[in-house]
């Protein structure tokens, strides 16, 4: 599954884009960073790697709901 693991601090997320089984919890173990999202941010998406996201597509790989709208708004082709 390819979806949101939240870090920074109180107030101030910052969320990254990951790969993982979707049986690990949300900010557990994960199989490759993909991208980050920061919604304080102007530029709200940074280092998004198409490629990978597209290689676990084809693995099998579902993204979540938030993942695909925002690579949408940001008018990312995977």
């Amino acid at each position: 599954k390819i979806r949101l693991a939240r870090g920074g601090r109180v107030h101030r997320p910052v969320y990254t884009i990951v790969a993982t089984d979707a049986r690990n919890p949300r900010d557990g173990k994960f199989l490759e960073k993909l991208g980050q999202y920061d919604p304080k941010r102007e530029e709200v998406l940074s280092g998004v790697k198409t490629e990978s996201i597209t290689a676990w597509i084809n693995k099998g790989a579902v993204m979540s709901d938030t993942v695909r709208t925002l690579l949408k708004k940001a008018k990312i082709q995977y």
